[in-house]
């Protein structure tokens, strides 16, 4: 199973504004082994970063790419689904009864829901609004997308055992096509072995583990 070690925040860093600086981000290690096993042709290149504290567990995805599309017919769930994002799934175990995702695009817009096997999503559930915070800014080359869950609300869905938390990082790339439609290529840190794009499955997942 995949590892991504997530490193400790300076505790002397007290506030949000200081931890999510560019500087601080450099010190993060950083996963860039991403991959679309049902697509041939290449990938922009992702850089995924995360820190945490006893407070936040903090993430940042830097995507290399300007070409990003946003559906803007309305502020749904159906929107944002057909739009450029970058996602985090979290479970509690590989039986994925339940996991939690959270699909957000450059528009600042969160699609969370609480899932269950087979596809079940339950999109009355919401991450406390409290306990998340997101940002996205662009440059020349990439966009990014940065922000904060808190520990507690980690702790509180059982997401954290042993200082892991067993998690899915993805990305969604919709291009034009020849019919004039967006279509969607599907980009993962864990390669599931399906036949057909599949991030609702458990061979995509991999583990955080927060060091100490």
């Amino acid at each position: 199973m995949k590892e991504y070690q997530v490193i400790l925040a300076d505790k002397n860093l007290k506030n949000n504004k200081q931890i999510l600086d560019l500087s601080l981000w450099e010190k993060a290690n950083c996963l860039t082994d991403f991959c679309s096993p049902w697509k041939k042709d290449p990938v922009s290149k992702i850089e995924f970063r995360a820190f945490w504290d006893l407070d936040n567990l903090y993430f940042n995805f830097r995507v290399f790419d300007t070409d990003v599309y946003i559906d803007q017919k309305d502020g749904s769930f159906d929107s944002i689904g057909n739009s450029d994002r970058v996602e985090l799934f979290f479970r509690t175990n590989d039986s994925l009864n339940p996991y939690y995702c959270l699909e957000i695009d450059t528009a600042v817009r969160i699609m969370d829901f609480k899932a269950y096997p087979e596809r079940n999503f339950d999109y009355d559930w919401k991450w406390p609004k409290k306990e998340i915070e997101v940002t996205t800014s662009k440059d020349d080359i990439s966009f990014t997308v940065q922000g904060r869950i808190s520990i507690q609300s980690l702790r509180d869905l059982n997401l954290i055992q042993n200082n892991t938390i067993e998690a899915g990082v993805y990305r969604a790339k919709f291009s034009l096509a020849q019919n004039l439609q967006y279509e969607p290529t599907w980009i993962s840190w864990v390669n599931p072995n399906t036949e057909k794009p599949n991030f609702h499955i458990a061979s995509s997942f991999g583990k955080f583990v927060l060091v100490e």
